[in-house]
């Protein structure tokens, strides 16, 4: 099968990705085989492909957005999927069900957990596995390129607003304007927030605008209003400390996230006092996972997804970096 390796890990300029044939995977005990219909591109993949994530897996192959058709499955993959069926696999693959954390509801942060596309082989290639008991359901009334990019992008901007504890009605401000954040701002827009969206790109205030936003102004600018809560979706720590200015009393920074560069030295008296706070997002659990499908299956999300064939993963990983994606780009075998 055709497929993306990632080989040489750094910037993206230097080519850090081969374009590779490789045997079809086959399903273990308990997985599923999976055809690849659509691999959303997300910001986790280009950390990966250019070092700010190491390699947990030599070669292997990037992409946590997967829309797939089951094909096949191994032993003990269980009664809920049938071969035909159309399931979501998304970046959380494994957790070991055991721990404080797993047995508390908080497999998000389990010490063995694994993910696809960065300890197993992920969405860049014509078929992928996936344990069952990971794999999701997907609601009606989507395509396929539509789909993947909520299985991150959409599920992690789901968690990360309800680390903000947003009050109902309340002011949100989103630092970057990408794939997850353009799905997020409508999650919070349907339940009645007030979004403002400070955006590097033209392009990215164009699209907050039209989806609802109350403003748009740049990364650096002050929001209209100050804000019950904001999420930083853009990995640049310069970003926290008017983020944290830009809070009312009480309100929450959280941080979205697998990476962010530095963060310089924050105030006191200007940031953190009044109770302000930061908080970070790492992963999601599948109930997260479960309540965001099924709230956009309640409530039609528009997902802008420009579309790359599989063989130019390398240049929408580039247009990714370069800022040149409005929304969250779509690889399509």
């Amino acid at each position: 099968m055709a497929a993306w390796q990632v080989v040489r890990p750094g910037p993206i300029a230097t080519r850090p990705l081969d374009h590779v044939t490789v045997p079809r995977p086959e399903p273990g005990p308990g997985e599923l085989l999976v055809a690849v219909l659509a691999c959303g591109v997300c910001r986790t993949d280009l950390h990966i492909a250019e070092g700010d994530l190491a390699v947990h897996r030599p070669r292997v192959i990037p992409g946590h957005e997967v829309v797939g058709e089951v094909i096949a499955a191994g032993p003990d993959a269980g009664p809920d999927f049938s071969a035909g069926d159309r399931v979501g696999v998304a970046w959380l693959r494994d957790t070991c069900g055991r721990c404080r954390y797993c047995t508390r509801g908080r497999e998000n942060l389990c010490p063995r957990s694994r993910y696809t596309g960065w300890d197993a082989d992920g969405g860049y290639a014509e078929f992928a596995t996936v344990p069952a008991a990971f794999a999701h359901r997907l609601p009606a009334g989507y395509s396929d390129t539509a789909l993947s990019p909520l299985l991150c992008a959409g599920i992690i901007g789901y968690r990360a607003l309800l680390r903000t504890d947003l009050p109902a009605g309340g002011r949100l401000g989103l630092y970057g304007f990408g794939g997850s954040a353009h799905l997020t701002a409508q999650i919070a827009l349907a339940q009645g927030a007030r979004v403002h969206v400070m955006t590097r790109g033209e392009k990215a205030r164009e699209l907050a605008l039209a989806l609802g936003a109350a403003s748009a102004q740049g990364s650096m600018d002050r929001p209209p209003e100050p804000l019950d809560a904001a999420i930083l979706f853009a990995p640049v720590g310069e970003l926290v400390p008017p983020a944290m200015e830009a809070l009312d009393r009480g309100g929450v920074l959280a941080i979205a996230g697998i990476h962010l560069s530095d963060i310089p030295s924050l105030n006191y008296q200007r940031h953190l006092f009044q109770e302000r706070e930061i908080r970070s997002v790492t992963a999601n659990t599948r109930a997260d996972a479960r309540a965001f499908l099924a709230f956009v299956g309640d409530h039609r999300i528009e997902v802008t997804a420009p579309q790359y064939p599989l063989d130019r993963a390398d240049e929408a990983l580039g247009d990714l970096s370069a800022g040149r994606i409005s929304g969250a780009a779509v690889l399509v075998p």
